[in-house]
């Protein structure tokens, strides 16, 4: 039962019986919310505000010991059992099989989207986190320039790793619009958004990365994604 979730005492549900997603517009929590979103699953979102330290409460704790955002807790999952779920490639796989939407099916394509989405978990995400915190927050401040330019750099060769895959191409895998894309582009925007950092990265000389990343940021489901869960009034 839902309420089984110690969570669900700090952010009580009112819609018990859909999946409830513990987030913030964060380009994780992004995936997320657009997937839910683009699959059409219901879903109900509790903002976890990760600057008044939501994500180091007991209760948000008890779901996810990580202490990062997303998590989800499905009370219809496998067998008809509750399942609690964080980390976002595992909820952007959980929720395209529980939906059979935006992973294929042939071995060989879903193969691919999901290398795509590791390279987003492993490489694409944490480098320009590493990158916007050295040149955007705490880390712009510290003397020593040489992680900025180590981030900096590798930030730029991962850009380009996107640019040259989606040469030619408008998806990053797959025939069609994936999880794959749906992890990636939000780490796209964040530079945008978040660090400002478009001059610095020579952004627009990643063309194929800006016309795919409007591409995505333009779908419905993006839209409503990014502001997701919505701030209180």
């Amino acid at each position: 039962m839902l309420q089984d979730f110690k969570i669900t005492e700090r952010w009580p549900a009112t819609r018990p019986d859909v999946i409830q997603l513990y987030s913030l517009p964060t380009p994780n929590g992004i995936k997320a919310s657009a997937m839910l979103e683009e699959t059409g699953l219901p879903y109900e979102a509790h903002r976890i505000s990760i600057m008044d330290g939501d994500q180091f409460t007991p209760e948000y704790l008890s779901l996810n010991p990580n202490n990062k955002i997303p998590a989800i807790i499905d009370p219809n999952g496998p067998n008809g059992k509750p399942l609690p779920l964080w980390e976002t490639g595992a909820i952007l796989i959980y929720l395209a099989e529980k939906s059979g939407k935006f992973l294929p099916t042939d071995p060989a394509k879903r193969a691919e989207v999901l290398q795509w989405l590791m390279w987003q978990m492993g490489g694409f995400g944490p480098m320009l986190g590493q990158f916007g915190f050295f040149y955007a927050a705490g880390g712009k401040d510290f003397e020593d320039k040489r992680p900025l330019e180590r981030y900096h750099a590798e930030a730029k060769r991962l850009l380009g790793v996107l640019d040259k895959r989606l040469d030619g191409r408008e998806v990053v895998a797959g025939d069609d619009y994936s999880i794959a894309d749906i992890a990636i582009w939000p780490w796209v925007r964040v530079l945008f958004t978040g660090y400002s950092a478009g001059d610095a990265l020579e952004l627009e000389s990643f063309s194929n990365v800006l016309r795919w990343h409007t591409m995505c940021a333009d779908r419905p489901a993006s839209k409503i994604a990014v502001n997701m869960p919505p701030k209180p009034e």
